[in-house]
């Protein structure tokens, strides 16, 4: 489901790292762990389709991702990868109701009961229709991960999902995102410097910047 070959990535000449190559199948985990500066996030981009590597190649689902011209690229990640931010990126202007189907607007989706269950899924259903700022830190991270898997991604990419929360809810938040990896069949891959994810994923590996 998800290849890397050779993926190479620096920000100036003395600051630069490689992606050692993956090969996960679906319904597999992978934990990506490393100190704040590196590279996490920036490997997660990369495998993301948010940034475009040196060198190197990431292939999901048979499609060399980076070999896709820019609009074909936006409509292939809204449908095939779902993103985690570690701050969740959600508009506080819009009901949780909404931020989906905002989502399943841009990947070109008809998702309306697909929302409903995910809601309910992730146990904030009766928060479908409050504003954000209304929802706890837990409540609003949740909502991130609905929306991340809304359109049913090959691809789940969470970045520090459990940084900010306490450990009921760290605990939760990643039970939660294994549980919907598993059941859609989706490689899941979370980048973290935070320790208790380690006691939810054994398979994982450690990056940091080359200097």
């Amino acid at each position: 489901m998800l290849n890397t070959h050779n993926i190479y990535f620096r920000y100036d000449a003395e600051n630069e790292f490689h992606l050692p190559d993956l090969s996960l199948k679906g319904g597999q985990n992978l934990l990506i762990l490393g100190q704040s500066g590196s590279g996490k996030t920036t490997l997660l981009n990369i495998l993301g389709g948010l940034l475009k590597p040196i060198n190197g190649e990431v292939i999901i689902d048979n499609t060399s991702i980076y070999k896709l011209y820019e609009s074909k690229l936006d409509k292939f990640r809204g449908n095939n990868i779902g993103i985690v931010f570690q701050k969740p990126h959600i508009i506080t202007a819009l009901t949780v109701r909404e931020n989906l189907q905002l989502a399943a607007y841009f990947a070109h989706s008809q998702s309306g009961d697909r929302i409903d269950y995910i809601l309910n899924e992730l146990d904030i259903g009766h928060k479908a229709q409050s504003k954000i700022q209304h929802l706890s830190e837990g409540e609003a991270q949740r909502v991130s991960i609905a929306r991340a898997l809304v359109n049913s991604p090959k691809i789940i990419l969470a970045d520090e999902p459990t940084s900010s929360l306490d450990d009921v809810n760290s605990h939760r938040v990643m039970e939660l995102l294994m549980e919907q990896a598993g059941k859609m069949d989706a490689v899941l891959i979370v980048v973290t410097h935070d320790q208790r994810v380690k006691n939810h994923i054994s398979n994982r590996i450690t990056v940091g910047v080359k200097k």
